[in-house]
This record gives C-alpha cells, sequence and structure tokens, in this order.
C-alpha cells in the first residue's frame, strides 16, 4: 500500500534557490528507507513536504491518497500527529526530566495520568533509558539523549518515523544503537525514513536508498548502498 506519494514535486524559495526539482517517488506503508546525498542535496526539503511542514512550489504530496495542501489549516495538527520526527540535536527540554520530556506528547494528547505512566515507563525500558526517568538531558550523554528523543518521537505510536542526519552528533558505537532501534520500531510496522550522510549506516542497513543530487533524485534502488552521484 501506497502510503506517501509525491508527484512532480518542485520546491522554490523566494531567493530564487531551488530545493527539490520535480521529485517523483512513492514510500509503501512499513518501508524503510534511506534518504542521502550530500549537504544541501534537498534531503531535510523533502522530509518537510511529508510531515508538511513546507509545501510544494509545483507538484502534489499525497499521504494515505489524500492531496496533503487539500488540508485546513486546523487540521494539521491532528494530521502531523500520522508523525513522529528524530533531529540530530535532539530537541529535549532541558528544564524537564527524561520521565516529563517523553510524557510531554501524551498530555498534549489529553491522555490520563495513569495512561502517560504506564506508556512512559513502557517505551523507555524499550530504548533502555528506563533508569535514567528522574535525570535531567544535561545528565546524561548524547546518544541517551537521542535515545529519548526517539522514545517521545514514538510513544503516540505515529505511522511514520522521520529521523533527519538523527546519528549525525554520536559516537560510532552511539550511532549504531539508534540505528538498531529503528530497526526494532520498523519492525512493529512503523514506516521509517531516515535522511543521512553517514555511508556505513546505510550499506549496514541494505534496505531501500534514495539518493538525492542538486534537489532531484538520481538514484533508488530497493536494496542498496549509498553510492556517489557521478
Amino acid at each position: 500500500m501506497k502510503l506517501i506519494t509525491l508527484e512532480n514535486v518542485t520546491k522554490d524559495y523566494e531567493n530564487g534557490f531551488r530545493a527539490l526539482d520535480n521529485v517523483n517517488c512513492a514510500i509503501d506503508q512499513g518501508e524503510f528507507v534511506s534518504v542521502v546525498g550530500s549537504s544541501g542535496a534537498g534531503k531535510s526539503t523533502l522530509l518537510k513536504m511529508i510531515y508538511a511542514d513546507e509545501f510544494p512550489t509545483e507538484g502534489a504530496v499525497y499521504f494515505g491518497g489524500r492531496n496533503i495542501a487539500d488540508l485546513k489549516r486546523r487540521i494539521l495538527p491532528h494530521f502531523r500527529r500520522n508523525f513522529g520526527t528524530v533531529f540530530q540535536d535532539f530537541k529535549l527540554l532541558p528544564q524537564k526530566t527524561i520521565f516529563e520530556n517523553v510524557a510531554y506528547t501524551l498530555e498534549v494528547q489529553g491522555k490520563s495520568d495513569a495512561q502517560i505512566n504506564d506508556e512512559v515507563e513502557h517505551i523507555l525500558r524499550i530504548v533502555g533509558m528506563e533508569n535514567a526517568a528522574d535525570k535531567y538531558p544535561h545528565q546524561i550523554s548524547g546518544g541517551e539523549q537521542q535515545r529519548v528523543s526517539l522514545a517521545r518521537a514514538v510513544i503516540h505510536r505515529p505511522r511514520v518515523l522521520i529521523a533527519d542526519e538523527p546519528t549525525g552528533n554520536l559516537d560510532p558505537i552511539s550511532a549504531l544503537s539508534i540505528i538498531k532501534l529503528l530497526l526494532k520500531v520498523n519492525s512493529f510496522g512503523t514506516t521509517i525514513i531516515l535522511a543521512t550522510h553517514d555511508k556505513s549506516i546505510v550499506d549496514k542497513l541494505n534496505r531501500r536508498v534514495i539518493l538525492m543530487d542538486k534537489g532531484r533524485i538520481v538514484r533508488d534502488d530497493l536494496h542498496g548502498k549509498y553510492v556517489i552521484s557521478g
């Protein structure tokens, strides 16, 4: 089943920069896709199109067969619950404990205290951070912070997890542990879209690889390696 489809998507900015140039691709429910390419190739812009953080100048993005551009603005927050996002810089709230950081999403959704306690404890066990629930972000390592960020991103059971350079600030061992967690999340049926420049990680995954260059998709391999364009 095609969950996400981009048809002839172009994105131009006011300064004249073309971030995406006639991009066409489709992603199935449950896929694990790596989007690779050099800095400025269009990876992050592509991800923003998918979770409606930005919209195409031309073309269309469909989620579950529905054109995202047709969604009313008041519906967008509800639509974005289909997604979890993980970034290079963790984006944890420094004044909140690990437990509170992960619980925040459920609080916004109006879950009861009992539900929040059960679900946060469960997801912290999955990512191996159950013993750090009362600590603050500055008291744990970068790799541990990314585990917490991942827990927060998936606690509401999104259909898609967007991971934009999630291992960029991590040492190789911590990076590998994050990739293993992404694979575990994918095994539960969550679609994973990973943007990365880390060739070693992509090659180990042996999953679908989309290579971007200057805003275009120049290669799309079902079981690919990170092959440099040109």
